[in-house]
């Protein structure tokens, strides 16, 4: 099932929550929809989910309009909400059945699917007796009930302990094998996680669309990094002077000297340093930048 969601808007009274916004989803891809709180991500998976209706622009599944292939959608929102006292079992056939699933289909494949997410032990159990991930988890069951081609999710895992938190992450790690997933998220390392390609969203707008590998190399700067003490710090000063030297960072007593050209100006910096009888603990050259750090970067107004 491929997606398209081609330039559209989405306004709330006099705010903008999605603004011509547009991405492609290849059958058999996990996305991640990386943002700030209340960059338009929940705004953008309702409209996909066809929850809400976009005011301009057009989403597509197969070439056809969302609102006809529901059917092949399965949707996560972040807050399951489910009767306390249905079991398991049925909840999953009072969903199914609004769903217009048959009862003789719903009661076939019921026990697979709650076997799929790690509940099939808790068939019978209330639903209000279940913790949060196993409520998260009952709500991934609901959204493969009727199986959908691509699943959309909104904040999955965001509202869970660490436990809850990592039997979900499991889970989605089995899904994603056999189901196209879009899913949203403000914690980048839950995305890392799962995800082969991030898409990046700031005040409704897409700023960033790129795989682990190409953001890393659009992103990361190789710099030298050393380690020098306290009193030696006024050496910083010489070597911001440096006319090879671009750009100096600090964090702690930790400092990243940008250069011109790598190689030869870190000899060059390092026989400077040991001439001026700097003591360096560490020295050396490559790439720190996390993708934590790259996605902060994109994201915050500095």
């Amino acid at each position: 099932m491929r997606l398209v969601i081609d330039n559209i808007t989405k306004k709330f009274k006099h705010k903008t929550a999605v603004d011509h916004f547009s991405m492609v989803i290849e059958t058999n891809e996990c996305v991640g929809l990386i943002g700030p709180n209340g960059a338009g991500k929940s705004t953008l998976i309702q409209m996909i989910a066809d929850i809400l209706v976009a005011d301009d622009g057009q989403i597509l599944l197969n070439g056809k309009k969302i609102a006809a292939m529901k059917q092949n959608i399965g949707y996560l929102p972040q807050y399951p909400n489910f009767f306390p006292w249905m079991t398991a079992y049925e909840t999953l056939l009072f969903m199914g059945t609004l769903s217009g699933i048959g009862k003789d289909e719903l009661q076939r494949d019921i026990p697979s699917i709650l076997e799929k997410v790690g509940l099939a032990k808790d068939v019978h159990s209330k639903v209000g007796t279940f913790s949060g991930g196993m409520k998260q988890r009952l709500g991934i069951a609901q959204a493969l009930l009727h199986k959908p081609a691509l699943i959309v999710m909104d904040e999955p895992v965001s509202a869970l302990d660490p436990i809850g938190r990592r039997e979900v992450l499991n889970l989605l790690n089995d899904i994603k094998k056999e189901t196209t997933i879009l899913l949203s998220t403000h914690i980048l390392a839950d995305a890392e996680e799962i995800c082969e390609r991030f898409v990046v969203i700031k005040e409704g707008r897409k700023i960033e669309d790129a795989t682990k590998l190409q953001l890393l190399n659009q992103n990361q700067q190789f710099a030298i990094y050393f380690t020098i003490p306290k009193e030696h710090f006024p050496w910083i000063k010489k070597v911001e002077k440096l006319p090879y030297v671009k750009e100096v960072e600090q964090d702690g007593d930790v400092f990243k000297i940008v250069v011109q050209a790598l190689e030869v100006d870190a000899q060059r910096l390092l026989q400077y340093g040991l001439d001026q009888n700097i003591s360096f603990s560490k020295f050396e050259i490559g790439r720190k930048e996390t993708l934590e750090e790259i996605f902060l970067s994109l994201v915050v107004d500095v």
